[in-house]
């Protein structure tokens, strides 16, 4: 208009979005409820897919559409995420164990396998080289539950700890990293040395030997570790194999004030790392290089192990816990 300047024009408010409210309500109804595609109400309305994309952020953002997630019994997303949050951890499964059978070794043990060998088939990478403990009846149960894979899930398996206790349960040992390697189609270190020598002379002798020492190395490269969590107080089964420390050595680590161990390395309650002379004549993996390692998985359960796991997730010797849900409540109680 002649003689009219520019600045005497004034922009029109935009409309509330309750201007907006039944046209939102339609969208959201034939998107969310009856299952159009948004270029299906793009013509059915006469207007374009990008708008149709506006609506619906804006039927989120007035409160008119609501996402829910609804979790089937059995399993325990708020436990999970309760228990990661306490202890800053990377990530927690959380496996139910059937109240019929209650907080007995073996329904734990089955119920710990099935979930750990969930998130392992589903989070491990085809480079990942796996650093393994000594047998473990945790572990063995999820090695036993992973299914083998049409291709390769890891690039290498290696032991982490020489043999413990019996030499049968010895043997145990190199077949679970054995079965490991067969399932996600890897290739395999063994650590061929007893874990706990009588001197400090007789483990340095040891692991000055070339094909000790190679796999000793390849530690400091590892990916990724799947441990157990020890217990001062090994269960039945794990004294029926074999597979632990001279009832002398549990008592001196006991006085001491550990309350578990990861390969050997054993903590306090708080998770500090208790001196000992087991220190000095151990052959497995130390406490820093341990804790160096990226991705640490521990699979650990039970009414027995609870103060021994908490001592292991306040002391950072795991990132990944993967245990039972009467031991994830038990691990909030304090």
């Amino acid at each position: 208009m002649p003689g009219t300047s520019r600045a005497s024009f004034r922009r029109v408010p935009a409309r509330d979005v309750s201007d907006r409210l039944p046209l939102i309500l339609k969208v959201a109804r034939l998107y969310h409820e009856q299952g159009l595609r948004q270029p299906e109400i793009a013509s059915r309305l006469n207007m374009s897919q990008s708008r149709v994309s506006r609506l619906l952020k804006e039927g989120v953002g007035a409160g008119i559409v609501r996402t829910i997630v609804v979790e089937p019994p059995g399993f325990f997303s708020e436990l999970e995420e309760a228990v990661r949050d306490r202890y800053a951890l990377r990530d927690v499964v959380v496996a139910g164990v059937s109240e019929q059978h209650g907080d007995s070794e073996f329904s734990i043990l089955a119920a710990m396998g099935a979930a750990g060998a969930r998130y392992l088939e589903s989070t491990m990478l085809p480079t990942d080289r796996v650093g393994l403990s000594s047998w473990s009846a945790s572990l063995l149960a999820v090695v036993d539950a992973m299914s083998p894979r049409p291709t390769r899930s890891a690039e290498s398996i290696v032991q982490l700890l020489g043999g413990v206790g019996d030499p049968a349960a010895q043997v145990q040992a190199t077949r679970l990293a054995e079965r490991l390697a067969q399932v996600t189609g890897a290739s395999v270190m063994y650590f061929p040395a007893p874990g706990v020598v009588s001197s400090p002379e007789v483990r340095d002798s040891l692991l000055s030997d070339p094909q000790i020492a190679a796999v000793r190395d390849s530690w400091e490269d590892l990916t990724m570790a799947l441990v157990g969590i020890g217990s001062v107080e090994p269960s039945a089964l794990l004294v029926s194999s074999g597979n632990t420390l001279p009832r002398a050595d549990l008592d001196s680590l006991r006085a001491k004030g550990a309350v578990g161990d990861a390969c050997l390395n054993f903590f306090d309650p708080e998770g500090t790392a208790v001196a000992s002379d087991l220190v000095g004549r151990t052959l497995g993996i130390d406490a820093a290089t341990l804790k160096a390692i990226p991705r640490r998985v521990a699979v650990a359960g039970g009414p027995r192990k609870v103060a021994a796991i908490r001592g292991a997730l306040l002391g950072g010797w795991c990132d990944v816990l993967i245990t039972d849900h009467h031991t994830a409540a038990a691990l909030l109680q304090q």
